[in-house]
């Protein structure tokens, strides 16, 4: 199975190969757009801020790229929130629109105080297949201080100080707000999921 991890000005994205790695998959890390659209499975994840990314991806043509993948593509982290529709973070930036769901800054409260949201927290998933396997209320790992809100393409929710998207599916568009790569036996039962679809 050829699988690209899509390489782009962000961190993080050496654990999601590593996690590959344990799957015993070999990912290609790359930012060659005949790689990327050729690719069987693709990944675009990361950690970083949402107006430079979206710089970088529109300089380097990956926006497009993205938008127009038809195989399986899965985004992690703010590769989940760039392809919503639009970021708080750094302004009102337009994103990928691939989901039509808008990504806010979470506003601490009397209750839940802590901005990032970091740390292990249950999720609500539906019957995608993207969960199949998992107990009942299965926790995962989360440092975001950004949120999806909820909405049509909605597959999974997560609740800190107020519920949010924890997942999103489209076509063949999935993504996570959380980082399976980091979420032990869970996240691996997530990520093999997603290289059976």
């Amino acid at each position: 199975m050829n699988v690209v991890i899509i390489k782009y000005n962000a961190g993080n994205i050496f654990s999601v190969d590593y996690a590959m790695k344990r799957l015993g998959i070999e990912a290609e890390i790359t930012g060659d757009i005949e790689k990327i659209v050729s690719a069987d499975k693709v990944i675009f994840p990361g950690v970083g801020e949402a107006e430079t990314t979206m710089n970088y991806l529109r300089q380097h043509k990956l926006d497009e790229v993205i938008r127009g993948l038809k195989q399986p593509t899965l985004g992690i982290c703010i590769g989940m929130q760039l392809m919503c529709k639009s970021s708080e973070e750094g302004g009102n930036v337009k994103c990928l629109g691939i989901f039509d769901e808008e990504v806010k800054r979470f506003e601490p409260n009397a209750q839940f105080n802590k901005v990032p949201h970091m740390g292990w927290n249950t999720i609500a998933p539906s019957g995608n297949a993207l969960f199949k396997g998992l107990p009942d209320d299965p926790y995962f790992y989360y440092v975001h201080s950004y949120y999806a809100t909820v909405g049509a393409d909605t597959i999974a929710t997560t609740d800190y100080i107020h519920p949010y998207s924890a997942a999103l599916h489209k076509d063949n568009f999935y993504a996570v707000q959380f980082h399976p790569e980091k979420s032990g036996e869970l996240g691996e039962i997530v990520l093999n999921n997603f290289l059976s679809l």
